[in-house]
């Protein structure tokens, strides 16, 4: 018989992992509905059937809901970054890969903006895991594309797929394609030329 590691987190209960399961989906269905920013802690638990207390120990706010939420969306993309086909994994030109992340980003802020609302916005998107995660790979494309500053690149080339921009695009009728394309120009711009040393 296998016992558990000393160090692997203790097995979640069948009754937690139920009500987590509740949470995740009560919440994504309110945040698909309302945007997470019109959604209480109140609203969740209601909607999934579970005291304030159960919620409150496993998530102690919004964003928490939101980033788990994502996670399993983020981790995809993480797994082609570091592992996929170029030009979006290895293999490709800096400028290439920078303008695939872009793309693919505007693919996952398509399909679940809501959900990126309400777990980056302002400066909490810097204390995520993804936001880390995006950061280290952009930045890596800037050393190995020879930029002068690297670290002075890199959070102003993630500017432009923070959920808000997105989302404001979207509202003044600009489409997911012309997003791309636009996010495409700029990588090439920022990534390839004499410019960067």
């Amino acid at each position: 018989m296998d016992l558990p590691r000393a160090d692997a987190p203790p097995a979640e209960r069948a009754d937690a992992a139920r009500n987590r399961q509740r949470i995740l989906r009560a919440a994504a269905r309110l945040y698909a509905e309302r945007g997470a920013a019109n959604v209480s802690m109140n609203d969740i638990a209601r909607e999934a059937g579970v005291g304030r207390g159960t919620l409150y120990r496993r998530y102690p706010d919004r964003a928490s809901i939101a980033v788990a939420l994502l996670d399993e969306h983020e981790r995809d993309l993480q797994e082609r970054l570091l592992h996929g086909p170029p030009p979006l994994g290895p293999g490709a030109p800096p400028a290439e890969r920078l303008a695939a992340f872009y793309d693919a980003m505007t693919d996952l802020l398509e399909a679940h903006a809501h959900l990126a609302l309400g777990a980056e916005v302002g400066q909490s998107r810097f204390a995520t895991g993804a936001y880390g995660f995006w950061r280290a790979h952009v930045r890596m494309l800037a050393v190995e594309a020879g930029a002068d500053d690297p670290d002075a690149l890199v959070d102003l080339l993630l500017a432009p797929v923070a959920p808000e921009v997105f989302v404001r695009q979207r509202e003044l009728g600009v489409s997911v394609a012309r997003i791309a394309t636009a996010l495409g120009h700029l990588a090439r711009g920022a990534l390839n030329g004499d410019h960067l040393a």
